[in-house]
């Protein structure tokens, strides 16, 4: 039976660093979420500011990072836990990215929208990082209206 439970940042990082495929730790959040199974940790979330300034209008969050460890079911439970945290906070969107070659199937299980392809293979201009910091491949933005009943 999954469990939900808050976990600190250094706690999530540790775990996204162990078993994130494509993705490294986030510097900050504004919470962060766990999936246990028993008194293991299956899975984190990670949620913060919208990455994109022009989405970061102080009423939307997004989930920086989702990461588990394969256990059924658990990306669901934690996407789903998101939204209602941040709807609770009194929060009117959260959203996410996946990479286009992900189905978006956990998303959509729990009520989340694709709002299509957004950004491009990799950062441009000045504030762009010395190294990647994830697959230069499309993404599609997922997002879910909290504002609704």
């Amino acid at each position: 039976m999954l469990e939900l439970r808050p976990v600190s940042l250094n706690e999530a990082n540790t775990f996204v660093a162990v078993h994130h495929r494509h993705h490294k730790p986030v510097r900050g959040h504004k919470f962060s979420l766990g999936c246990m199974v028993g008194d293991h940790l299956v899975g984190v979330a990670i949620i913060g500011r919208p990455v994109s300034r022009y989405l970061d209008d102080g009423m939307t969050l997004e989930v920086n990072r989702l990461c588990t460890d394969g256990t059924r079911n658990a990306c669901s439970f934690l996407y789903g836990a998101a939204a209602r945290a941040a709807k609770t906070m009194g929060y009117k969107k959260i959203i996410t990215y996946i990479l286009d070659t992900e189905s978006g199937a956990s998303l959509r299980a729990v009520g989340w929208q694709c709002a299509g392809l957004a950004g491009g293979k990799m950062w441009t201009g000045k504030r762009r990082p010395a190294e990647p910091l994830y697959p230069p491949q499309m993404k599609y933005r997922y997002e879910k209206d909290l504002s609704k009943r």
